[in-house]
């Protein structure tokens, strides 16, 4: 059950990265696990077609957005506290088909969120600001990192209980 927890907390460590990549990857991982008939729960409703497409998109918007002059800063209010719903959703949802506590997968992957966004943050600035890396190539690399390590994590994903 520890590993549950695990990879909630990894996939917090992702989302802290990229908000909406945890999400995306998690619904489409998913997806194969649920039938497609009518939604009954919220887990469920993440399961959708629709809504594994729409997470991708906004995912897909995020990665290109983020090499944007002028994106807010992952650190400010705003986008901190989104990071840390959208780890501790996550968690939550990996720890209910996975059987295990949801509060202690939504707190795991609160904590991930915490911590990916703040040593991401700064081994960026440190790289660009102090070791002259473009920012651009800076998160190229992040956007690997993330995408393949979230990809990892949720390939391991072991769904116990149907999100029915």
């Amino acid at each position: 059950m520890t590993q549950t927890y695990f990879k909630a907390f990894g996939l917090g460590v992702v989302i802290g990265m990229r908000a909406m990549v945890g999400p995306a990857l998690l619904s489409r991982r998913l997806a194969g696990t649920a039938p497609t008939k009518q939604p009954k729960t919220l887990l469920h409703s993440l399961t959708q077609p629709a809504v594994v497409t729409a997470l991708e998109g906004v995912a897909a918007a995020e990665v290109v957005t983020d090499k944007f002059p002028g994106v807010p800063n992952r650190t400010i209010p705003f986008q901190f506290g989104g990071r840390m719903v959208s780890a501790a959703v996550c968690g939550a949802f990996l720890s209910q088909v996975e059987e295990g506590e949801i509060p202690l997968g939504a707190a795991a992957g609160a904590v991930g969120a915490i911590a990916g966004t703040l040593a991401f943050f700064r081994l960026r600035q440190w790289l660009t600001h102090s070791q002259g890396v473009a920012d651009p190539v800076v998160a190229l690399v992040e956007d690997a990192l993330c995408i393949g390590g979230g990809w990892a994590i949720v390939n391991r994903v072991e769904p116990v209980a149907q999100p029915v």
